[in-house]
Formats: structure tokens, sequence, C-alpha cells
């Protein structure tokens, strides 16, 4: 399998996306570092937080690799499961026999 490497995003996701976006933005204080009508990115100091728009899923961490179709196969066989892909990105989230979320994501 390919070398796997943190981008050092978490992503969340929310029904309740207004109420998370004034919670992390002005509750908390973290400054927006990006914005789209889908999700919204801020800047916590030690990681990126993207909050996204949809069903709740837990924390997903963010991960970068060559081939996302070939690492997606590769942990699939070692016990992780499929969540949801968008081949268009190419991107999927994955989770792991321990209970851990994770998006794989193409290195630019």
């Amino acid at each position: 399998m390919q070398k796997v490497q943190s981008s050092g995003d978490v992503i969340i996701r929310t029904k309740d996306w207004s109420s998370a976006l004034r919670f992390y933005g002005e509750t908390l204080g973290f400054a927006e570092s990006s914005r789209t009508d889908r999700i919204v990115g801020f800047e916590t100091g030690s990681f990126r937080l993207y909050v996204e728009r949809g069903p709740n899923h837990g924390p997903v961490f963010d991960f970068l690799v060559e081939d996302v179709v070939a690492t997606r196969d590769a942990l699939i066989k070692e016990g992780c499961t499929l969540i949801e892909e968008d081949p268009q990105l190419p991107r999927c989230y994955l989770r792991d026999p321990f209970g851990v979320t994770f998006n794989v994501g193409r290195r630019s």
C-alpha cells in the first residue's frame, strides 16, 4: 500500500450548520479561512477545522495519497468500511476497524 499522510485538516458534518458556524466562529473565536455554500474552514491554531452541511458521522481526519482508488481498495481489504465516495473529486470516507472515520483524498 502507498504512503498515507495527514493533511492537518479535520472535518465535521452537521445538519444544524448555522448553529455550528456560530459556535466555532463566535463562541470559540476561530477565524474563517474559507467558505462555500456547503463547507466553511476555520483556523484553530494546530489544525484546520471544516464544518460541512450534511448528516453527522463524527469527526473525520483527512489523509492524502497519490491513488485514492488503490488506497481505498487496500484499506477495505484490511477491514475498513466505505462510508461515502465521490469519484469526481476523488475522495472517499472510510471507517477503520477501530471506529475512526477518515477522508482519503488525492495529494496535489
